[in-house]
């Protein structure tokens, strides 16, 4: 049995949004792009038909990892009501409480692995930050082992926020 891959809403069409596109649009085009090249003559030395083909062959690799990964997907939905503590799918806004440090919050939503995206400030639930924001409350103090060093994070609020994200 495979292990369910934890995943939002907005995570799991993003992806099917993606597989559709790659179905729909690209691959067509890339289909069309190699019909043209072919056209032009000797395949040995036709650097269009070559590229096509490396084109192809990557669309038709994304294809079978997004439906592999479809199909293994469990989306977690958030209930909208009070949240009283940290779970996966929620946005959680942190102080900086670390001695030393400057007083400075930022806020993260806790994603999967496939979501995680440290640009848009979503985390993945595998990571030690994330780890330790699991079940706390607001004005818990999390000391958290990073890379870098011990930090020490108080939680200041605790949301559902689907546009963080995405």
């Amino acid at each position: 049995m495979t292990t369910p891959i934890p995943i939002t809403p907005a995570g799991f069409e993003k992806i099917k949004e993606e597989l559709k596109r790659l179905k729909a649009v690209d691959r067509p085009t890339i289909i069309a792009e190699i019909a043209d090249a072919r056209a032009l003559g000797d395949l040995s030395e036709n650097a269009e038909y070559h590229s096509a083909r490396e084109r192809q062959s990557f669309i038709e690799g994304r294809i079978m990892e997004l439906e592999d990964k479809l199909s293994r997907l469990q989306v977690i939905q958030i209930d909208q009501g009070k949240i009283e503590k940290v779970v996966f799918g929620t946005s959680v806004r942190l102080r900086d409480v670390t001695e030393n440090a400057k007083p400075e919050e930022k806020t993260y939503k806790i994603v999967g692995d496939l979501e995680a995206d440290l640009k848009n400030n979503a985390i993945s639930i595998s990571s030690p930050l994330a780890a330790s924001l699991i079940n706390k409350r607001v004005s818990d103090i999390v000391t958290v082992n990073l890379p870098r060093g011990e930090k020490e994070y108080e939680i200041i609020k605790i949301f559902v926020d689907d546009s963080a994200t995405h």
